[in-house]
């Protein structure tokens, strides 16, 4: 019997009205790398348990990296008097169909040992290196956990998984100070190439080089799949939340079932994409995952939420509780939050090369850096390019260009999306949401000079 069955037999026996026990088990092994060079190979594990409670409509929660601590329930219990009842509050999700998801555990990437682990980050470090290179850093994190999540509904589920991300930095100091990143992750060890992330990196890197001042004017921007998923995660995820649309915080509140976008354009939360980080067949609180667009064709269609937001608003939960770790994966964060599982771009039929020869006047970007928004409620946001950015001019690229800020809105953003790729790659962003993206062509968005 596990702990989780431990929690809901005394918490039937304590007469509480609902209880949700979870449990994961979580190995992580982590290499560094600095000044080319692997600095450190660390193994972490991770047994923890969370435990929600709701009595009287009270929501009384908490955490422990003890996987048998003694009366847990009872000391819980103790903020009781702290806190207020939601009184909008229905129940815990009660157990439904679930469906398994291709490419989501792979026992190579569970079992892996820390010598092939070293061997995939020497890989990246190879294919990085060059004579024009003269840094570089990253790293690589392989995660398996089991995660269990019961409840006194009669659920009980658990999701094995597996994940792996690597990153590669490659600086150059041959002129001005460039840099070039590469990325992948999957679920498969199969599906991931560290070689890919190495050479990302240093092409971005070498075609960087020698920079030309850009001049200030708006220009058509082609995002490619790195920097249109940094985004995709810091400005556009925010605004399709039922929280902070409900409170009127989206810049598309109220816009529900309006063309918010250019008919071109489509977005859609998709956990059941497979070998996909977010990807996975319920929710962190149990409830199935299913497919849901957000923009369907311009048309704001959709909004993502967890239970106590959808009760709240008067609705169901869509199937996106979240309980975010790190680096990836899930946690046993005890009180969940809403959050996509993976955030897509649906392709679409053009070449990255089709959209650059279709631009008169561009810069190509691959990469985004200090992406925040700075007005939320009406869609302005910030963000800087320093590499990775090249001039186009009559559908030729001519020159790397030096560093760029970006100040936009993003309604004004998707009603000018002008192309979409057919590039698809899985992205996901330090310490962020993960996304799929192709490459994005945006027209008339103004560029500064740093």
């Amino acid at each position: 019997m596990s702990y989780c069955d431990d929690i809901l037999k005394k918490s039937k026996a304590l007469h509480l009205d609902e209880c949700e026990a979870i449990s994961i088990q979580k190995n992580i092994t982590t290499v560094r790398i600095t000044d080319s060079e692997i600095a450190e190979i660390k193994h972490n594990q991770e047994d923890s348990v969370a435990v929600r409670i709701i009595h009287e409509k009270k929501i009384m929660s908490s955490r422990s990296f003890l996987s048998n601590e003694e009366n847990f329930l009872e000391k819980i219990l103790k903020t009781k008097s702290f806190v207020r009842p939601k009184n909008f509050w229905k129940s815990l999700p009660f157990p439904s169909n679930i469906m398994k998801i291709a490419k989501t555990y792979d026992p190579h990437l569970a079992n892996i040992t820390g010598t092939r682990a070293i061997d995939i980050a020497n890989e990246m470090i190879n294919s990085a290196s060059h004579g024009n290179i003269t840094r570089i850093s990253g790293s690589l994190n392989i995660v398996s956990e089991h995660f269990q999540i019961m409840n006194t509904n009669g659920m009980d589920y658990s999701d094995d998984s597996t994940f792996i991300t690597g990153t590669i930095n490659a600086d150059s100091e041959s002129d001005l100070p460039v840099s070039g990143i590469g990325t992948n992750c999957s679920r498969t060890l199969e599906s991931f190439s560290p070689q890919n992330v190495g050479s990302d990196a240093l092409e971005m890197c070498i075609n960087s080089i020698s920079p030309k001042r850009i001049e200030q004017d708006s220009y058509d921007i082609i995002f490619e799949p790195y920097a249109f998923g940094e985004l995709l995660a810091f400005v556009f995820s925010s605004n399709f939340n039922l929280k902070t649309y409900s409170e009127k915080r989206s810049c598309f509140s109220d816009k529900l079932g309006n063309i918010i976008s250019n008919e071109n354009f489509s977005l859609m939360d998709d956990p059941h994409s497979p070998d996909s980080i977010g990807s996975k067949p319920f929710d962190d609180e149990g409830t199935a995952t299913s497919p849901q667009f957000l923009i369907k064709s311009g048309v704001l269609t959709g909004l993502f939420s967890d239970s106590f937001e959808a009760f709240k608003n008067g609705t169901g939960s869509s199937g996106n509780a979240g309980r975010p770790g790190s680096p990836v994966g899930r946690s046993t964060q005890s009180i969940p939050i809403p959050m996509p599982h993976n955030l897509k771009v649906p392709n679409g039929n053009d070449t990255k090369n089709e959209i650059i020869q279709e631009t008169k006047k561009g810069l190509l970007i691959g990469r985004l850096w200090y992406t925040y928004p700075v007005n939320p409620e009406q869609g302005d946001f910030s963000c800087t390019a320093r590499s990775g950015i090249r001039i186009i001019e009559n559908g030729k690229i001519v020159h790397p260009g030096r560093s760029v800020r970006i100040v936009h809105n993003l309604k004004t953003m998707l009603r000018n999306i002008l192309s979409v790729g057919n590039d698809s790659k899985n992205i996901l962003q330090w310490s962020s949401l993960p996304s799929i993206t192709p490459t994005v062509k945006v027209g008339s968005v103004k560029a500064t000079p740093i």
